[in-house]
């Protein structure tokens, strides 16, 4: 998995992390470690930039998870703890979608993936790049 990070300004500034390749149980702790790094850097409003990911597996819903709390300023469950933090990913979409992360451009397998789970409905998607940061 190779991770970029820019920043935009839109009303708000914006940080984008770009996603290249597959996100699984390989590299998800990696996506969760980067998002950690952004916060305490001060990143409050995250664009997932998707477009170069082409499989997601269930630990990658627990990574997307993850970062939602995170720049939301809360922990997120202890990605080992298995069922535990898939679980608390269901119990989170019923409560909607955070404003600052937003996802952009998800593959159609990934599309499929976040469908499925119903992660999709707790994430604002955008396709447009210029529209996705304007609506933070």
């Amino acid at each position: 998995m190779n991770l970029t990070v820019e920043q935009a300004q839109g009303r708000v500034p914006v940080t984008i992390l770009s996603l290249q390749g597959d996100l699984d149980a390989s590299n998800y702790q990696q996506i969760i470690a980067r998002g950690r790094e952004l916060y305490a850097a001060g990143t409050r409003h995250l664009l997932l930039d998707m477009s170069g990911t082409s499989f997601m597996s269930s630990s990658g819903l627990v990574a997307l998870h993850s970062l939602a709390l995170l720049m939301r300023g809360e922990s997120p469950p202890d990605p080992e703890a298995g069922w535990r933090a898939i679980r608390a990913v269901g119990e989170e979409v019923s409560e909607g979608q955070p404003a600052n992360v937003k996802l952009l451009k998800p593959q159609p397998q990934v599309d499929r993936v976040l469908e499925r789970s119903g992660l999709k409905q707790f994430f604002e998607v955008h396709t447009d790049r210029e529209a996705a940061i304007a609506a933070f």
